[in-house]
């Protein structure tokens, strides 16, 4: 019966509200069985009478049991993270509707709360992850919990899996490490090398998190690669060494001429003519000399920087083709360009290609026999051809070749042209004028890029520079 009935009322099954109504019935119950056992009541009048008893504690209890379900319902939708419509809610007692309503109240805070924190994380992610150096947070074991994102790409996106002791195989900032979980120290400052192949000097700070800090995350690391800002000082040491040697020669004929001029050929017009024309071509040619050393410079700076522009190679050797047309007319020479179709679009930095392209056809006319031909060819390749001291991309490239009609240049010379300041006998004892820093800056701009550049040389057909730039750039 009280089965029945709790279904017709939509009342659940664990509302315990027939256990309620039984337990709230039986005193009544119980007083009703003494006084018909003494006869003080009669029995038929009892059992009416406890009917009613039973009748009234349901209508009693029946609307506080119902909304105290709805009530449970309803906290249990919140706190599982569902969505509840408080429309369908049908309250009628006072301390109900003020449950609910200190409930609404109590979540609209705690949902305010969740967004500000989320959207403080959220913010607090982004300036760490914007951050160009690794930074990363450690328990009391050494145990990396969190990492910027220039800490995963450094490291790896399983960072978080890692105790930072296996990071970096050094004895100096393990025990570094171990001072500021240890709180030996409340913070370290280190330089050091992390050995292998590819070494590189690093700088770590670690410092003890305040303890005010929620979480399991007790220090923070912060590292910085000074690998890079070495190189750049090697590399400003070298310009001033190279400068300084290539420029010692054309200074101290110019130093040598003025003071000529100053003292026995000072009236002598012809000797200063010719002694002015020596000077000019000097200064011209240290004028070029600190010009290409200027520019191997900013191309070193620019090595781990991959380029991202989109570059048509055929207008690039159409431009130079152009440009140098009337060099070579002077040497009786023609350009001619061979180009496959369907030459693709690559990712390139548009000016250092056009540069090394301009500087050996610039060469092939230079060095080239009058009278012949210089040939530019841009073709499709499957590949790059490796190298053993540099890294090529994989994937399609492109090939641009330059052939021009000259004495064969030999193994020995081949395998120093690249060279910086480096320039073949022949072309000196021909007074071709030179810094030897051309084919060096060709081949930092070809490295940047991923490529590579070949030189095959023979008596029959001429030599060939041949360059291999990538479709596309490798990813990191």
């Amino acid at each position: 019966m009280f089965e029945r009935a709790r279904k017709a009322l939509g009342i659940e099954k664990n509302s315990k509200f027939v256990e309620r109504v039984l337990f709230l019935t039986f005193p009544t119950a119980l007083v009703f069985v003494i006084l018909a056992a003494f006869r003080l009541v009669d029995p038929m009048l009892a059992v009416i009478s406890l009917g009613a008893v039973v009748l009234f504690n349901i209508v009693l209890l029946f609307p506080l049991t119902f909304e105290l379900q709805q009530i449970k319902n309803y906290v249990n939708t919140l706190s599982n993270g569902g969505e509840f419509d408080e429309k369908t809610i049908n309250l009628s007692e006072k301390d109900a509707k003020e449950i609910v309503t200190a409930v609404n109240a109590m979540h609209r805070f705690w949902a305010q709360k969740t967004d500000m924190l989320e959207a403080q994380t959220i913010s607090d992610t982004a300036v760490l992850d914007s951050l160009p150096d690794p930074i990363m947070m450690i328990d009391r074991s050494g145990n990396i919990l969190g990492a910027n994102l220039s800490a995963r790409n450094t490291f790896g996106k399983n960072i978080t899996d890692k105790n930072v002791e296996k990071l970096f195989p050094s004895n100096n900032f393990i025990s570094a490490v171990s001072k500021v979980l240890n709180k030996e120290s409340k913070a370290e400052n280190l330089i050091f090398y992390t050995g292998g192949k590819d070494s590189q000097k690093l700088y770590a700070h670690i410092k003890q998190l305040p303890w005010l800090s929620k979480g399991r995350a007790v220090a923070v690391i912060s590292v910085y690669d000074l690998t890079k800002s070495m190189k750049i000082e090697k590399m400003q040491s070298d310009f001033v060494a190279n400068a300084s040697h290539e420029l010692r020669t054309p200074l101290s004929v110019i130093s040598g001429f003025i003071e000529t001029l100053q003292t026995s050929a000072k009236d002598d017009a012809e000797a200063r003519d010719h002694f002015l024309k020596i000077m000019g071509e000097q200064a011209e040619y240290m004028s070029s000399l600190i010009e290409d050393l200027l520019s191997l410079s900013k191309i070193e700076l620019k090595q781990d920087q991959r380029p991202e522009e989109k570059t048509e190679v055929l207008d690039i050797v159409e431009e130079v083709a152009q440009a140098l047309s009337l060099k070579a007319q002077n040497r009786d020479m023609k350009i001619k360009i061979h180009a496959e179709d369907n030459i693709p679009e690559i990712t390139a930095d548009r000016a250092q290609v056009k540069q090394v392209v301009q500087n050996l056809t610039d060469n092939a006319i230079k060095y080239g026999l009058a009278n012949t031909d210089v040939t530019l060819r841009v073709k499709n390749a499957e590949t790059i051809p490796p190298s053993k001291s540099f890294k090529t991309a994989g994937g399609p490239a492109i090939a641009i070749s330059i052939n021009n009609k000259g004495p064969k240049i030999s193994p020995e010379n081949l395998a120093r042209l690249t060279e910086r300041f480096y320039r073949m006998q022949e072309h000196k004892d021909l007074n071709i004028k030179g810094t030897g820093l051309g084919l060096s800056i060709a081949k930092h701009i070809i490295i940047r890029h991923q490529g590579n550049l070949t030189v095959t040389s023979n008596g029959y057909s001429g030599t060939t520079f041949t360059i291999y730039l990538p479709v596309a750039q490798a990813e990191e």
